[in-house]
């Protein structure tokens, strides 16, 4: 799904063992892929000479946002950074265009070790008015951040997912930045604010020698010359601007708080694009490449056939039809979503409160995402009066024609604070088991409004890198709607966190010792899919302490050392 070219490819030791492949066929790729396409130009650059950040004094700290970016002249910088399984390595791999070629680069081993970026790229050095250091950091840089177009005739869109992911257990990720944008070096929330008295400064940014020589970039390094001023909450102005960079904005229950923006300037482009995985987003192109002709689809033996599919088939959505179907259900011989579950993280004890008190509960997240190659689409349809919807699952030919449905169960009416709205009943379930993998001791099922809050694997056939409903905004309908549709799109996975009681597990006279926390999709087997043996996934846990003050211990889950 990547491809890219670079100025100097080869003019240090960690780009020469970097390892080149020359292929000739067929490469997943980001679709409006040129023909001939010049290797891509990357540079830093700085908005402007001068920035004012400011700093509250009941919460001191200013965030960088220094207004610098990386531009891509020429063609797109793009990389495919995936694991095979959470027992391997992440690896990043460039992708390279020149005229008819492609040949790829997977960079050092080593160099990327997560989701979250390319790790230390960026160098900032802060000076005070006296010359004197006061600050001097790496930052990492995820391609995918805020960016804009630098000159007019650049793509007006770019084909890039909008941040990169969170998620300790995502499989697949694609970075990039579109030719002829520039992407925001600053990283936000992945980035702590940094203390700095009101008074005036100077920062140095630059890029780290191997990225320069991995990308062939020029060293050349950006001044800045920075205000910090000092606000309140308590000022007019200044509170009206703390809410709109720093409160903290209330979350769906189940799928977790969203995050508020870092404080930056709203103009920057420096928030977040989505909040823990949530942000509005427009369909994405098919997953091959346009430049591909018939002669390479019949060498790499791919097509859009019975049992076997090149990913071109996508349903649309997000609208539910208008009315009931009609005429006898089927399930057509077409492509068809793959659910599959994680496992368990944000795994922590809880005691109950209220009518709860005096209660243990074990709390925990959890994510089943869509491996494609087809949308799970489901619409709800309820009868005047009735209080549960009646829910089918929709089919779609290569031509986004629906050829089919069937029933898959209800929805229901959630009227809790934080949720109100429509949840689908057959979509997850949850168990405690034993140390034998084998007795539950504690089981529990949610209903959900699905929504695609995680990119999971950006690079498996058809993922939608610009998915709608990512923070139930366009979907999940209201209490007075006769139906709604929930779609879980190509890559993209469902996150709930269940912290309250019903939803977590209640510990409170469970003995110490091993336990498995069991993530279970489509657990009634209501849901037609791909495949139905990749439908669970497993998670230890230690429980200790006493009663009042029980304790959890989470392994590591092979390489993944996230609880």
């Amino acid at each position: 799904m990547t491809r890219f070219p670079q100025a100097r490819p080869w003019r240090s030791a960690i780009a020469g063992a970097a390892a080149i492949t020359v292929t000739a066929g067929l490469v997943a790729a980001a679709p409006d892929a040129e023909t001939e396409q010049p290797a891509p130009k990357l540079s830093l650059i700085a908005a402007s000479g001068s920035v004012t950040l400011t700093s509250w004094k009941e919460s001191p700290g200013v965030y960088l946002d220094l207004g610098t970016y990386v531009t891509a002249e020429n063609g797109p910088l793009e990389l495919k950074v995936t694991r095979k399984s959470y027992k391997d390595p992440v690896v990043a791999t460039q992708v390279i265009r020149e005229g008819t070629r492609t040949r790829t680069k997977t960079l050092p081993q080593g160099l990327v070790k997560d989701f979250a970026g390319l790790p230390d790229f960026a160098q900032i050095k802060i000076t005070d008015a006296a010359g004197r250091t006061v600050m001097n950091k790496s930052e990492a840089f995820c391609p995918n951040n805020a960016s804009g177009r630098i000159r007019p005739d650049a793509p007006a869109r770019s084909k890039y997912p909008e941040s990169c992911p969170e998620n300790p257990f995502t499989l697949g990720s694609v970075w990039g930045v579109e030719k002829g944008w520039a992407s925001n070096t600053y990283a936000g929330y992945y980035s702590d604010p940094v203390v700095l008295p009101a008074g005036k400064y100077t920062a140095k940014v630059s890029v780290k020698k191997r990225y320069r020589e991995l990308f062939g970039m020029e060293n050349k390094s950006r001044t800045i010359k920075v205000t910090v001023r000092e606000r309140s909450y308590e000022d007019d102005t200044g509170a009206a601007s703390a809410m709109a960079h720093g409160s903290h904005a209330a979350g769906h229950s189940g799928h977790g708080a969203m995050r508020a923006p870092a404080p930056a300037p709203a103009t920057s482009g420096a928030g977040p694009s989505y909040n823990v995985g949530h942000g509005p987003y427009t369909p994405a192109p098919p997953a091959l490449p346009w430049a591909l002709g018939k002669e390479a689809f019949r060498a790499a033996r791919v097509g859009d056939k019975a049992g076997q599919t090149d990913g071109s088939r996508k349903a649309p959505a997000v609208k539910p039809a208008a009315k009931r179907p009609t005429g006898a259900p089927n399930v057509p011989n077409v492509p068809k979503p793959d659910l599959r579950s994680l496992p368990a993280y944000g795994i922590t004890t809880d005691k109950g409160e209220g009518s709860t008190a005096g209660k243990d509960y074990l709390a925990f997240s959890a994510n089943v995402w869509n491996a494609g190659p087809a949308q799970l689409v489901v619409d709800g349809f309820r009868a005047p009066g009735k209080k549960v919807m009646d829910a089918y699952q929709y089919f779609y030919d290569a031509d986004g024609k629906q050829v089919g449905y069937t029933p898959t169960g209800t929805m229901e009416w959630d009227p809790r604070k934080g949720h109100e709205h429509w949840h689908f009943t057959d979509f997850a379930s949850y168990r405690l088991l034993k140390a034998d993998q084998k007795e539950t001791v504690r089981s529990g099922k949610e209903a959900f409004c699905l929504a695609n809050t995680d990119a999971v694997d950006y690079t498996v056939k058809n993922a939608n890198w610009h998915p709608d409903n990512t923070d139930l905004s366009t979907a999940c309908g209201q209490e007075s709607s006769i139906s709604v549709r929930e779609v879980l799109d190509v890559g993209s996975g469902d996150t709930y966190t269940q912290d309250l009681p019903g939803q977590s597990f209640d510990i409170t006279n469970l003995p110490n010792g091993t336990y498995y926390i069991q993530v279970l999709a489509n657990p009634e087997k209501r849901l037609k899919e791909t495949s139905l043996t990749n439908n669970s996934a497993l998670r230890k846990v230690v429980l200790g302490g006493r009663a009042g003050a029980r304790t959890v211990t989470v392994p590591a889950h092979h390489l993944v050392d996230a609880n």
